[in-house]
C-alpha cells in the first residue's frame, strides 16, 4: 500500500504547523521508498559514496534519536542505532541491513520523538544541546529536523530515479 502523506495547512498555530510539516517530511522518506526491495534500497549513489535510501533510512532513525530522545528526552545515556557517538555517517552504510530492520528502527525512533514533542508542555522547553554546545528549545530541534528531512529527501528523490526513473515531489 503506498505511504499517505499528510496535507500540510496554510492556516494553523505555529506548533500544528511544525508537527504537520515534520510528518509529512517523514512520510516522504518513506514514500520515497515504496514498492522498492531490500536490493533497490541498498543501491549506492556513486562510489565512494554509501548513501543508499536504506541508509538514509537508517540515518533518520539514528537523528530522530539523538533530538528527540537524548536531547529533548534527556536520556544522555541512551546509545545510538548504529553508530558510535555522534558518527551519524556510519548509518548510511546499509549493505547488510534490510528494509524491515531498517523501517522498525526508524519508526520506533519516530513513536518515541512523537511522544516526547507531545508531552512537552511548549515549544519553549529548552534543554542543553551538546551537537550545537548551547540551550535550545523544541522549537529549534523541531525546525532543525524538518530542514534534516527536507534535505535527505532531495537526495531520495535522486536516488529513487536512479533506481527505477520515479521522481515527484
Amino acid at each position: 500500500m503506498p505511504t499517505e502523506r499528510p496535507v500540510v495547512p496554510t492556516v494553523a498555530g505555529e506548533r500544528e504547523m511544525l508537527r504537520a510539516h515534520l510528518e509529512f517530511h517523514r512520510a516522504t522518506l518513506a514514500w520515497k521508498c515504496d514498492g522498492l526491495s531490500d536490493e533497490d534500497l541498498r543501491a549506492r549513489s556513486m562510489p565512494p559514496s554509501a548513501l543508499s535510501l536504506l541508509g538514509l533510512v537508517r540515518h533518520m532513525a539514528e537523528v530522530e534519536r539523538a533530538w528527540f530522545r537524548r536531547t529533548i528526552g534527556g536520556e544522555t545515556d541512551l546509545p545510538l542505532v548504529w553508530s558510535a557517538d555522534r558518527d551519524f555517517q556510519v548509518a548510511y552504510d546499509a549493505r547488510t541491513s534490510t528494509r524491515s530492520e531498517a523501517f522498525t528502527a526508524w519508526q520506533e525512533e519516530v513513536a518515541h520523538a512523537r511522544r516526547i514533542e507531545r508531552a512537552a508542555e511548549s515549544l519553549d522547553v529548552t534543554v542543553f544541546a551538546p551537537r550545537w554546545n548551547a540551550h535550545t528549545a523544541l522549537r529549534a530541534v523541531m525546525l532543525h529536523m524538518i530542514h534534516e528531512y527536507a534535505r535527505h529527501n532531495g537526495h531520495a528523490d535522486l536516488l529513487r530515479e536512479g533506481i527505477d526513473g520515479v521522481t515527484g515531489v
